[in-house]
């Protein structure tokens, strides 16, 4: 009796060339985009990603949906970690490391950043806010449950201070400047609330 083993197809030359193909583009856009904004040089994201300008078209018919592919991919890499910090076992450093990590986004990807805030399913197929909310909700409430965050705060209220770090600060000249502004918010999570005089 002959043993025939199972072997999942291998995936077609083609396919997989176009594949790598728009992840270098992706990888490529995220790049330059972090550097020129979003009205950077297609050809210029062709050439980074060891493509012809043909290519990226294929992928991507216009500016508007490679900066949508590059917004999906930055949210998933956000997601990802806040993924990995929910089993960390300081609620405040995971806390406190995911809104670095996202202040870090928004500041590279001005002219993207209120893209984040918008209550919209839009082209991407879900909505950006919504899902960014959601990540900073489990991170915050795990830190207040832990009796180490204000329990008077919202993750929206946390979000909107780290977005105006990001706008604030986007021509700032003084070295650290966001970072010791985020410093500051975060004293204030972890801190006790303040009365009203």
């Amino acid at each position: 009796m002959t043993n025939r083993q199972s072997h999942t197809p291998a995936e077609p030359p083609r396919r997989t060339d176009a594949r790598l193909n728009r992840e270098r583009l992706v990888a490529a856009a995220r790049e330059v985009f972090a550097e020129a904004g979003p009205g950077a040089s297609l050809n210029e994201i062709a050439r980074r990603a060891g493509v012809g300008p043909g290519t990226l078209y294929r992928h991507f018919p216009n500016r508007s949906a490679l900066l949508t592919a590059v917004l999906a991919d930055r949210i998933e890499t956000l997601r990802a970690e806040a993924e990995q910090l929910l089993t960390s076992p300081n609620a405040d450093d995971a806390l406190d490391q995911w809104l670095r990590a996202f202040l870090t986004h928004a500041r590279v990807n001005q002219g993207m950043g209120s893209a984040l805030l918008v209550e919209s399913v839009g082209e991407l197929g879900f909505d950006c806010h919504r899902r960014i909310l959601d990540m900073a909700s489990d991170l915050l409430a795990r830190a207040q449950r832990h009796g180490t965050a204000r329990a008077d705060l919202t993750a929206d209220d946390v979000l909107q201070l780290v977005i105006g770090i990001a706008l604030s600060t986007a021509h700032s000249k003084q070295a650290g400047q966001p970072e010791r502004l985020l410093d500051l918010v975060l004293d204030a999570v972890h801190g006790a609330p303040r009365r009203s005089e």
